[in-house]
């Protein structure tokens, strides 16, 4: 039995703005589409968009976060796995998703390019992202036995910022090749 109330489920329009949102932020970048256009695009009246985000930064941080629960749950999908395996899947997963043709880059570089000041909820909603994935990878490497789990999640939070950015401007597979080469460096104890 769900817990759940009518209340606390998304509405359908909000989600729909969301989808709507996230299509078009990721295809064309979050300064470049309008309210207006994702108002038409997601077929809700502007009342109700301004029910659910009050401003297009509101908007723009959502999408964020929901960026970081999708990415969240594909990470939870592979529990199965022991946590150093599940580590070289994370990126195994990166690396797939990076050499696929509907790639545009990482949605949280895209949009940290477009508020570069620190400050803004937008980008906190980011620096939080960022925060649980280094702190995801160093929960995998401590559980793995590996003797330096600090240090190397923060290497390995470098080596996915490369990762996403060379995926954008080099071949994928010499990207794919020095990833898996990099982590067997930085994973070799």
């Amino acid at each position: 039995m769900s817990s759940e109330t009518p209340e606390s489920r998304p509405s359908p329009a909000r989600t729909r703005v969301l989808q709507t949102a996230a299509r078009l932020f990721y295809a064309e970048g979050v300064h470049a589409v309008g309210i207006d256009r994702i108002i038409a695009e997601a077929g809700v009246a502007k009342a109700t968009f301004y029910h659910h985000f009050p401003s297009k930064d509101e908007l723009v941080r959502a999408y964020v976060v929901e960026q970081g629960a999708l990415q969240r749950a594909v990470i939870e999908g592979m529990r199965a796995e022991p946590p150093g395996a599940r580590l070289l899947a994370v990126f195994s997963f990166m690396c797939e998703f990076g050499a696929g043709p509907t790639y545009r880059g990482c949605p949280f570089v895209n949009t940290a390019a477009e508020y570069p000041d620190p400050a803004h909820p937008v980008r906190q909603a980011i620096a939080a992202h960022r925060r649980w994935t280094r702190d995801t990878y160093r929960d995998l490497l401590a559980a793995d036995g590996h003797p330096d789990p600090e240090r190397t999640a923060d290497v390995l939070l470098m080596v996915r910022d490369g990762l996403v950015v060379g995926f954008e401007l080099d071949d994928p597979a010499t990207v794919r090749t020095a990833v898996e080469d990099m982590l067997s460096r930085v994973l070799a104890v």
